[in-house]
């Protein structure tokens, strides 16, 4: 669809002194759905959880869409 750009994020999550999954950094944004599950999938050994995803958006109309998880493994907190 014209006007519409698709971005893919990568999360990682660790464990808070409750045992609830806290973020361990920002998003960070990767080039390729392939790309952003690879990421994923490295940070999984390192990390209580973690999860890539894409999120379609229209800046030129001000929508963006809902996320659809690529890859998610662990224990994930919020993340959108």
């Amino acid at each position: 669809m014209p006007g519409t750009f698709t971005t893919f994020y990568v999360l990682a999550f660790d464990l808070d002194d409750r045992n609830q999954p806290v973020k361990a950094f920002e998003p960070h944004a990767a080039a390729s759905v392939e790309a952003a599950v690879d990421a994923a999938r490295n940070l999984s050994s390192r990390h209580a959880g973690v999860v890539a995803w894409k999120l379609e958006s229209d800046p030129v109309v001000g929508e963006e869409g809902h996320p659809e998880v690529l890859f998610q493994a662990g224990r994930v907190g919020d993340f959108f």
